[in-house]
């Protein structure tokens, strides 16, 4: 769980989302996130998967696990904090998008998306598309 407050993460790569929400999840910085991933090139090119942003979380000493969202099962996780949810794609994310619950909203990585030149990290009150998976900590 996410004690203190904390700035919002940047992604620093185009694909890096899920590196700054296991950052913003850890109270690390996103070099030191990136670090724990098996293929940290994945940033760049292709993202990162669920099943690899556990094993990154698990190398940081948290238990997690993933699923396909289903309301009926995963509602209340989404007022959990440090719950991470994969935004499926959508006009305002292409490539789809991951966010991570805190006490005062949606953590987004890239909020001023498409701009890539000084990407901008906030928080924010809605998902901006439809969720595909969430990824929560095992109680």
């Amino acid at each position: 769980m996410i004690k203190k407050r904390r700035k919002p993460i940047p992604q620093i790569h185009p694909m890096g989302c899920a590196v700054a929400c296991v950052a913003y999840r850890c109270g690390i910085n996103y070099p030191s996130a990136l670090s724990n991933f098996s293929t940290p090139k994945h940033a760049w090119t292709r993202g990162f998967y669920c099943e690899e942003i556990v094993e990154a979380l698990s190398e940081l000493g948290h238990d997690y696990t993933y699923s396909r969202y289903k309301k009926s099962q995963h509602q209340e996780l989404l007022e959990t904090t440090g719950t991470i949810v994969f935004v499926d794609p959508c006009d305002e994310y292409p490539s789809g998008h991951f966010l991570v619950r805190d006490s005062r909203g949606w953590m987004n990585p890239w909020s001023s998306f498409p701009r890539m030149i000084k990407v901008e990290a906030d928080f924010q009150k809605e998902l901006p598309g439809k969720i595909g998976y969430v990824v929560f900590e095992n109680q």
